[in-house]
């Protein structure tokens, strides 16, 4: 246990306070954090708004500057895995249990339950919410994910450094970093990435439990809820034990398989034509709209800021406070990329197929509300997709393609949490030891089966989306201390056109 270092001890320690209150006081944690929740949304959104826009600019800059030449490695480092593989890994890391879990379920809600601006159930709502589907899972998550993402992979890689969120901030504070200061930006982000992945577990067992109940009659409790996670967490551990190259990797390359076959399952046997004409007809809206939607705040329609609240300026906190897992695992598995190449694949590859996604199965639950062929409107939010199936041909088996997904995404971003955990509470090693990776696993999937015992997840999720706003500034120390690391960069990039220039004079 030498490996181990203070930001574990601490962590836990925490840990075991915030859920000690979570259990004993479940009404009052629930209250409190719900008031500072909405302190920080309708305080601080604007700043969200413009950290995002901003973050999303710089992501631009990185790709056509001539700091985009410049490997996350040694130069005569090359990838260790595969374009398509990486892609996967990333796509299975980030966001794949939401696209499952919101993938019709968010679209709908913008067309006929709480539109934007437009009004319920029209075909301006239709496309209000394809577009601000596309804008909330879109590039300004992805340039964020990517400029974390780069900034540690850049000092972990190209620097040596250890990998950890301090490491990146020595070329402004120095060695201030390897003391308390270091030990809370870390305690930080390993508290952030602990609660944030219970909470998915959390939720994607009580999909899972709706998607079991739907096929098989599992009755939906807390009880089932238990088994799942309990079977969850035996898989999802063996697969850390395995390693990055094995568990992870197959179980990225899983999931990318399933989710194709579920997306190729609803484009055939839903309303195809549709939804390749508002997958192209909402990619122009949401470009063409992209800058008014970036620095929307509403601060003269009270309804309108409300919904903004509730989803846009909420995702940009909800991903901010995942952006120390997703960038740390971005980062452990993009070496021996190029800045440029690094930018633009995490930028857009995401992005698109996210926008396919939404197209696919948001197109086809609005056109069954349209229609009057199902009521999905008045679904619970994990029952959505499986009463959309319902109503299609082979519904079990596309059912049975979408439980076996959502769990492979749960053991993928369970397994992937387990690894940045265990990196970041044993002084940035790039192979933790499995017993750490281990004991991080079991606490993942206690703190989930404690919440869920007493109704705590909604508490939890507000707790992690306070914590993005002091990370939030993080980041914004961190890109200062990346473009302060990559000016030495500027000088090797420049001599071989300064040795040109001498041998032609």
């Amino acid at each position: 246990m030498r490996k181990i270092s203070n930001v574990f001890y601490i962590t836990i320690g925490l840990i075991i306070l915030a859920v000690g209150y979570g259990v004993i006081a479940a009404e009052s944690f629930e209250t409190v954090t719900n008031s500072i929740k909405s302190f920080v949304s309708s305080s601080f959104g604007w700043y969200y708004m413009l950290l995002l826009s901003f973050l999303l600019v710089l992501s631009i800059f990185f790709i056509f500057s001539p700091f985009g030449k410049v490997r996350l490695g040694r130069d005569e480092d090359r990838p260790s895995f595969s374009t398509i593989t990486w892609i996967a890994m990333l796509f299975s890391a980030g966001m794949g249990i939401g696209l499952v879990f919101y993938g019709a379920a968010e679209p709908l809600s913008h067309y006929a339950i709480n539109p934007a601006t437009a009004e319920p159930n029209t075909d301006a709502a239709f496309k209000e919410a394809m577009r601000y589907t596309f804008f909330h899972w879109g590039l300004h998550v992805w340039a964020m994910y990517g400029i974390v993402g780069l900034a540690l992979a850049y000092f972990q890689f190209r620097k040596e450094e250890p990998g950890l969120i301090s490491a990146t901030l020595k070329p402004i504070f120095g060695k201030k970093m390897e003391g308390p200061w270091g030990v809370l930006v870390d305690v930080l982000a390993v508290f952030a990435t602990a609660f944030g992945v219970a909470t998915s577990l959390g939720f994607g067992a009580v999909q899972i439990n709706a998607g079991l109940d739907y096929l098989f009659g599992f009755s939906i409790g807390f009880k089932s809820q238990l088994i799942i996670i309990a079977v969850v967490t035996v898989l999802f551990v063996a697969s850390a034990w395995s390693g990055l190259s094995k568990g992870i990797k197959y179980l990225s390359n899983t999931n990318l398989i399933l989710a194709l076959a579920l997306l190729g399952f609803v484009l055939i046997l839903g309303p195809t034509l549709l939804i390749f004409n508002v997958f192209t007809d909402s990619i122009g809206g949401y470009l063409a709209n992209l800058i008014s939607m970036s620095f929307r705040t509403a601060p003269l329609n009270n309804a309108h800021r409300e919904w903004l609240d509730s989803w846009t300026i909420f995702y940009w906190a909800w991903w901010i406070s995942w952006a120390p897992f997703v960038s740390m695992f971005i980062a452990r598995v993009s070496k021996g990329r190029t800045i440029r190449e690094f930018m633009v694949v995490v930028m857009l590859a995401p992005t698109i197929l996210s926008a396919f996604w939404f197209s696919a199965f948001g197109s086809t639950a609005i056109n069954m509300q349209r229609k009057g062929i199902v009521d999905l409107a008045n679904t619970d939010t994990e029952l959505t997709i499986f009463e959309m199936f319902h109503a299609m041909p082979w519904s079990i088996l596309i059912s049975i393609v979408a439980v076996l997904l959502i769990a492979s995404f749960f053991i993928t971003s369970a397994d992937s949490a387990t690894f940045v955990l265990g990196m970041q509470s044993t002084y940035g090693s790039l192979t933790p030891p499995n017993s750490v990776k281990i004991i991080w696993g079991v606490i993942q999937s206690a703190i989930a089966i404690i919440l869920l015992s007493v109704n705590g997840l909604t508490a939890l999720q507000n707790t992690i989306i306070i914590a993005a706003l002091p990370f939030s500034f993080i980041i914004l120390l961190m890109i200062v201390s990346l473009i302060k690391a990559l000016q030495s960069e500027r000088p090797r990039s420049e001599r071989p056109r300064r040795r040109k220039a001498k041998e032609n004079v």
